[in-house]
């Protein structure tokens, strides 16, 4: 049994990787809560004012921790899932809002005991919470910015999100390369990947899993 998660920046194709791997292994994909988020929108259209009264960055990163447990454990109840983000990846959408000021520094104390309570593993328990690859699909910031737009969600379009997408992409690299340490880790450059329009694209990447998961299972 493999759990897979697939990450990296907003809009750059999760999805359709995520979907695409899970094909190929006659696996499930467990989406991201996004289309159901009751704070998503509010977090991207809010005021300044109204996030600091409101706590809205907090607040999601609460409910993205509760969903994303949740698929975790329904996960490993099948073989060869895959899920779209990984909780890990939460904690960097913390540490960014944090920065920002828009995350209290009691605030993310709280959330970061909760997580590495929730991710503490278990002996004895007939899995693990950590997965074993990440997927990482990583592009220069031009690619993020239009694959964006072309997803077309209304609350994501604003031009007053150009920098807060630049602040989270500038990062991303070195939270995966110097901070993430759970699993194995398959970076796939999407600024010259199309798995939707490719067929080789995607017989490329989905042979690159295999590859990984077959190297990571050598060395346990």
């Amino acid at each position: 049994m493999s759990v897979i998660c697939v990450g990296g920046m907003i809009g750059i194709g999760k999805t359709s990787v995520a979907e695409l791997i899970a094909k190929e292994l006659g696996s499930d994909v467990f989406y991201e809560s996004v289309d159901d988020n009751p704070i998503l929108p509010l977090f991207y259209t809010a005021t300044p004012e109204e996030i600091q009264a409101n706590r809205y960055p907090f607040l999601l990163q609460l409910y993205f921790l509760q969903t994303r447990f949740a698929s975790i454990k329904q996960a490993y109840k099948e073989s060869n899932n895959v899920l779209d983000r990984s909780i890990y990846e939460d904690w960097y959408f913390a540490k960014v809002n944090h920065d920002l000021g828009r995350i209290s520094s009691l605030e993310m104390r709280v959330y970061e005991g909760l997580l590495d309570e929730m991710m503490r593993e278990i002996e004895g328990l007939p899995y693990r919470k950590a997965p074993d690859l990440m997927v990482y699909l990583k592009a220069d910031f031009e690619t993020v910015l239009h694959r964006i737009g072309l997803r077309g969600r209304d609350f994501e379009q604003d031009e007053g999100l150009v920098e807060y997408y630049r602040t989270l992409w500038s990062g991303y690299d070195d939270w995966v390369h110097k901070h993430y340490s759970a699993s194995d880790v398959l970076v796939i450059d999407m600024s010259c990947t199309d798995v939707v329009n490719d067929p080789q694209d995607a017989a490329r990447v989905v042979q690159e899993v295999k590859d990984a998961l077959a190297a990571s299972a050598s060395r346990t």
